[in-house]
């Protein structure tokens, strides 16, 4: 009898796995499949070839009661039907190895029906994957941050308006960059040839109505220049360096168009303008020559080195003077490279409450922008995304006699532009 049942046990169970690994193979889930053999051997041949319990040697203080007319204490388990496992009314009769496999076959098939329907829902409900693209750096693009909801979004400013390229994108069901530094960082370039060239009308923004964020807002490095024209070195008493004087700011410094910076006047008093042209780089450089230094530059946008003179004054370290939070306004565009054309022939202004203080040119600096990258470059490898503030010229306060300097306070409105870059613009408070 027991022979009998094994035997027709191992059949139903050749068949059973016959029928469900013919679902899994029409369902193309291989993954699946390999969980059903798994269930389907434990629950199938395991229990037919299980040993009965070894009975322990020792004496039981519950001593089994003999039946009579049998030589076992109890049924084998894989054939033991009592009141705590009675079956159910329509299987009645049929052994729990039967209604094992039953169950089983109930449950597996709806579970791979389950999982047939739930996979394409899923794969419907990911975002679709970025394509493979070559590492490209914008190109005839004017470029800007704008913020919407506490989050940074990329637009382009164009004819018709700011373009938000999120929503270009989502309406033509097109792959793009997340942001201005994703851009950069990633060179995604490529990916906005086509939202250009087909945005729906709705896609398209009043300048008029946007927040402006900092044109970029996760630089690895912002590297600053100090003292790189001639009539500036020349105002404040300081010899004209051999070689850069580099320093640093931080992202904490990052400020945009239309921001506002809170003076730390519990710390200083003597609060300046910079004026300067920012180089925003969109290729790794490192170790490059200055006849190649402006192949890897994305773009340009106008900045200030704002800062306070007494602190960059305290020690021989110009840093704390310069890296407080908003100290490093940028924008309010990012003007493509091919756009610019020549970085050291543009004019360069500020103006302090409509007052005109610096009016001069970037063709004065000491350093110009091929040789400053490809000096930072030995000493650095420069990340697509970093920006390099190149130094402001003369007309600074500092640069005044000391009986004429009037310091900046809360109140006052900068004012600053970058020929072919646009006015960037900012409060103090």
């Amino acid at each position: 009898m027991i022979s009998r049942l094994r035997t027709a046990g191992l059949m139903e169970g050749c068949t059973l796995l016959a029928v469900v690994g013919g679902v899994v193979l029409l369902n193309h889930v291989a993954g699946v499949a390999a969980a059903v053999l798994a269930i389907a051997l434990r629950v199938i041949v395991k229990p037919a070839f299980r040993r009965p319990p070894r009975r322990s040697l020792r004496p039981s203080a519950h001593p089994p009661q003999r039946r009579p007319g049998l030589g076992m204490a109890t049924a084998p388990r894989w054939c033991k039907v009592g009141p705590e496992r009675a079956a159910p009314a329509d299987t009645q009769g049929e052994t729990p190895m039967t209604t094992n496999r039953r169950a089983f076959i109930a449950g597996g098939t709806a579970g791979l029906a389950a999982a047939a329907a739930a996979g394409p829902a899923q794969a419907q409900s990911q975002p679709p994957a970025m394509p493979a693209h070559p590492f490209e750096m914008p190109r005839n693009l004017t470029l800007l941050t704008f913020t919407r909801d506490g989050k940074h979004h990329l637009g382009i400013k164009t004819a018709r308006g700011i373009l938000d390229v999120a929503a270009a994108a989502t309406a033509l069901a097109l792959p793009a960059p997340a942001d201005m530094d994703d851009l950069l960082q990633n060179g995604r370039g490529a990916l906005l040839r086509p939202i250009v060239e087909r945005a729906p009308p709705t896609a398209y923004l009043d300048e008029a109505t946007l927040t402006y964020g900092p044109v970029v807002t996760r630089p690895q490095k912002i590297i600053m220049m100090g003292f790189n024209y001639r009539t500036h070195a020349a105002e404040t008493g300081t010899p004209v360096p051999a070689d850069p004087p580099l320093f640093n700011k931080f992202n904490n410094a990052l400020n945009h168009h239309g921001g506002t910076i809170r003076l730390p006047t519990k710390v200083a008093k003597e609060f300046d303008y910079e004026i300067e042209l920012v180089i925003v780089f969109g290729r790794q450089c490192r170790d490059v020559s200055e006849a190649d230094a402006l192949d890897y530059v994305a773009g340009y946008c106008t900045g200030n080195d704002f800062s306070a003179r007494d602190l960059q004054r305290l020690t021989s370290q110009f840093m704390i003077g310069k890296a407080h939070d908003g100290f490093a306004p940028i924008g309010p565009y990012l003007v493509t490279s091919d756009l610019v054309g020549d970085p050291n022939n543009l004019r360069i202004e500020t103006r302090v409450n409509g007052e005109q203080r610096q009016d001069w040119n970037t063709n004065d600096m000491i350093f110009n922008c091929r040789q400053l990258i490809s000096f930072a470059s030995k000493m650095m490898t420069i990340q697509p995304g970093d920006i390099f503030f190149t130094g402001t010229p003369q007309g600074v306060i500092l640069g005044m006699p000391k009986d004429k300097r009037v310091w900046l306070k809360p109140g006052d409105k900068i004012a600053c532009s970058v020929e072919k870059l646009g006015e960037l613009r900012f409060d103090l408070a």
